[in-house]
């Protein structure tokens, strides 16, 4: 069994006697806080999805100790400016044990479903708009002229049609010397 919980403004995914380590809590070392903001709980059998949060769940846990965690180092230079700053910190942490995950009465996806409002409203029926095909061009052939004064997508549609290989990579100089 486990659940994602949101914890001080971050998701993490807990089960039973994990511990966590989360941003500074208020609450002192050895005390219990319960978390409620429970967005998804699977038991195994069972996956329920919250519509943010589910009703009724809560995640309990104990807090261990307070600490600081590693030295994050911050550097940033601006090269050939002589603008060089190196700054860092160190994160306040606390460490909890998950001690349980409770459950009671909570919202199903399937009874998510079932509540039409919640349901996604059905796309219009609207009838797809067709893009114009572009015209063939004659079976005679195009006089240099006329190829130059075309662009490179209209000379790629005539190469399409003579079946012409490796028009992708062509050039619009190359394009006019294969079609001419």
């Amino acid at each position: 069994m486990y659940a994602i919980v949101e914890i001080a403004g971050q998701q993490f995914k807990v089960a039973k006697d994990q511990k966590v380590f989360v941003h500074r809590l208020q609450e002192k070392e050895g005390s219990k806080v319960s978390f409620d903001k429970v967005l998804l709980l699977d038991d195994g059998t069972e996956v329920k999805v919250g519509a943010p949060t589910i009703d009724g769940v809560s995640v309990n846990a104990k807090v261990i100790n307070h600490l600081k965690g590693d030295k994050v180092i911050v550097f940033k230079k601006k090269r050939r400016k002589g603008y060089r700053v190196k700054n860092g910190h160190r994160q306040y942490l606390s460490e909890i044990q998950i001690s349980n995950i409770s459950s009671s009465g909570s919202k199903s996806v399937k009874q998510v479903e079932d509540k039409p409002e919640l349901k996604a409203k059905p796309k219009s029926k609207a009838k797809p708009v067709l893009k114009a095909k572009p015209k063939k061009a004659s079976k005679q052939k195009p006089q240099k002229q006329d190829l130059s004064s075309m662009s490179v997508s209209d000379l790629k549609v005539l190469a399409k049609e003579k079946e012409i290989i490796g028009i992708s990579k062509m050039k619009k100089a190359d394009l006019i010397k294969a079609l001419s």
